[in-house]
């Protein structure tokens, strides 16, 4: 693709960044035929190479509008259309730099810029959590707009108290603690099983993808420089690794390198940081075998699993197939969707708020094609698909490692 940047953009990091992001795509539309929004809106503009070319032409000096802004908002940022494209374009990053610059030139609405405030604000202050407590009381007196994101409360069970040599760093995050803390616990306790410690920075909170990802990227760097000093010590220390089991917070994680790279007291902290950054499925094969001896007896329809891989494990980590093959090695029968696997479910962090029509309808979608295989429980490896799916089906939807967790001894 030719570009020609505005003198305006020329001047600035972020416009030579995308400059040489659009130099790579070579038009073909193969993005077009894995992305959601495309697939059901049929608008060539809700379709990265139309994104593409919107950012193209803002970049070179047109002016955009509230029409722009829309078709850039309803991008998932699912990144699937990065594991088709030929040509390497990182769009991901295209359209961070894209969304910042329009917002920048486009005032929203009052009402959609308070929701998007709270949004930010709100999932990542301490009071989210006693929040969420409250809703979880009154939850069978909620209508069904916020019953969908106010999870069944359920029991995280105990934290182990053993140290071990090898230690790991976990995010415990910022929704994850208060809407479901038995994703953390049974990591704990998987990792124990096999001889790791988990170790919590006490002063690490949000991985900062939420405020940088409605536009506040200034205060999404603001947190990545806080969890990085407050994981440091522990670094120095020798610690493994850090641990995620948030795939969107992982994604967000490894890329802190890339985020903070023009930052001259963070860039080698930050990528330090990434470099050391693994999903919890990236440790599976070397727990396999320290786990296999712990296995209970378990009925075998227990054991069936349709497991959905997040969009930020397949397409932002190009983490593919590891959870369902290490999984079935410890005897369980994990398949993925027969249709529409590579797709998103919707969720894809505060979008199943900000866009709700369109994330229902890909959320029932999905659920169609894993309820196929009748499972006895979904699973999957983000939080907010986990409780994006379960607002929509009766049957349990788990992180895979609290399934791993109940097969132990």
């Amino acid at each position: 693709m030719q570009t020609q940047l505005s003198p305006e953009y020329q001047q600035r990091a972020d416009g030579r960044a995308a400059e040489a992001i659009l130099r790579k795509c070579v038009h073909c539309g193969f993005c077009t035929a894995t992305c959601p929004t495309y697939q059901l809106l049929g608008d060539e503009l809700d379709g990265p190479r139309g994104r593409i070319y919107l950012m193209k032409q803002v970049l070179e000096g047109a002016e955009p509008t509230r029409k722009t802004q829309l078709h850039l908002d309803r991008c998932l940022t699912c990144r699937n259309c990065e594991t088709t494209c030929p040509s390497g374009v990182d769009y991901g990053h295209l359209v961070d730099i894209g969304r910042q610059i329009v917002d920048e030139k486009v005032p929203r609405p009052a009402g959609e810029k308070a929701l998007r405030w709270l949004l930010k604000e709100g999932l990542t202050s301490p009071l989210f959590a006693p929040a969420m407590k409250l809703g979880q009381l009154v939850r069978p007196l909620l209508p069904g707009v916020l019953k969908d994101k106010v999870p069944a409360p359920r029991p995280a069970g105990r934290l182990p108290t053993r140290t071990h040599a090898r230690r790991v760093l976990l995010l415990a995050g910022c929704v994850q603690p208060a809407m479901m803390p038995s994703i953390h616990n049974a990591t704990a306790r998987v990792l124990d099983a096999a001889g790791i410690q988990g170790l919590v920075a006490p002063a690490a909170g949000c991985c900062g993808a939420v405020k940088f990802h409605l536009n506040d990227q200034d205060g999404g760097r603001a947190q990545m420089r806080a969890n990085i000093d407050a994981w440091w010590p522990l670094i120095e220390s020798g610690v493994e690794s850090i641990v995620m089991n948030a795939s969107g917070c992982g994604v967000t994680v490894k890329e802190y390198g890339h985020i903070l790279q023009d930052d001259p007291v963070y860039a080698a902290k930050a990528a330090r940081v990434s470099e050391l950054t693994r999903d919890l499925s990236e440790l599976l094969p070397d727990l396999v075998p320290l786990l296999r001896p712990l296995l209970k007896q378990m009925p075998d329809a227990s054991r069936v699993i349709a497991f959905h891989p997040p969009c930020t494990l397949q397409h932002g980590q190009q983490l593919k197939g590891g959870v369902e093959q290490y999984l079935a090695e410890l005897g369980f029968s994990v398949q993925v969707a027969r249709n529409e696997a590579h797709l998103c479910c919707g969720s894809a962090g505060t979008y199943s708020v900000l866009n709700p029509e369109i994330a229902h309808t890909l959320r029932d979608r999905k659920l169609e094609h894993l309820g196929e295989l009748q499972p006895a429980v979904i699973a999957s490896a983000n939080i907010g698909c986990i409780t994006h799916l379960q607002s929509g089906t009766t049957t349990p939807v788990r992180h895979w490692v609290e399934v791993l967790d109940e097969a132990l001894e």
